[in-house]
């Protein structure tokens, strides 16, 4: 419905396609964020955001090792190659994750402690931190899509009517995809709030 009224002015049709694109992206990089963020359950996704140091080259940690979450407290690392052990053990203690991680030589297990009220909290305000941050680059995504009206405009590629149209449009693709990502925060609060 929203997307006809753009796709049908041909000076705009790339443009929206290519916000839309842009939004949609954020809002599955937010949703990535959303899963790593540690709850009081093990998840394989907690560990997403690891680098290891591999042969001098950073590596995300699911590229080097499987993840899996046996247990609803305990997340087990097996690398692919053992001589990565002592630096996958490494990248999770010095992580930001507050996980001790334990190995025994062939797996690392990684025991999910129950979270505190205090760590509960100081996860909210991050969560609130990086909602704002892709609430920032939307923003940022409508602000471009204007411009490229305004200059459709200016260059005479649409009328007034049309400028005004897609203006409303762009604000409204943007507070839809602003309030899913407010959504999914809600949702990702409450479970880390809830006490297991």
């Amino acid at each position: 419905m929203a997307q006809a009224t753009m796709d049908a002015i041909t000076g705009l049709k790339d443009t929206y396609s290519q916000l839309k694109n842009r939004m949609e992206k954020e809002v599955e990089d937010f949703r990535k964020a959303m899963a790593a963020t540690r709850t009081g359950r093990a998840s394989v996704h907690m560990l997403d955001s690891v680098s290891v140091d591999y042969y001098g080259s950073q590596m995300p940690l699911n590229q080097i090792a499987s993840v899996h979450a046996p247990e609803p407290q305990l997340i087990t690392v097996q690398p692919f190659d053992p001589t990565a052990l002592a630096g996958i053990e490494k990248a999770i203690r010095t992580s930001d994750l507050g996980l001790n991680p334990m190995n025994d030589g062939k797996i690392i297990r990684v025991p999910i402690p129950p979270l505190t009220e205090e760590r509960r909290r100081d996860m909210v305000k991050h969560l609130h931190k990086v909602l704002e941050e892709h609430r920032t680059a939307i923003r940022n995504i409508r602000r471009d899509g204007n411009e490229a009206i305004k200059k459709a405009m200016k260059d005479k590629k649409i009328t007034e009517d049309e400028e005004k149209r897609a203006m409303d449009e762009i604000q409204k693709l943007t507070d839809d995809e602003i309030k899913k990502m407010e959504d999914m925060s809600k949702a990702k609060e409450k479970e880390v709030m809830e006490i297991k």
